[in-house]
């Protein structure tokens, strides 16, 4: 058999400019997930009808 670690190492944190990842812990099985978390970069605005001529 191999001499690898049964478990996953911790990843840092991953930074970008509108999205951040996180590693997740480990499930039962074994899985490990990340979190992806995105910010925002388009502005919303609340729709207004358009004047009658």
């Amino acid at each position: 058999m191999s001499d690898a670690p049964s478990t996953r190492p911790k990843v840092p944190e991953g930074q970008s400019r509108f999205l951040t990842t996180r590693q997740k812990e480990a499930n039962e099985k074994g899985y490990v997930g990340y979190d992806t978390i995105w910010e925002s970069f388009q502005k919303e605005v609340e729709y207004t009808t358009p004047k009658r001529p």
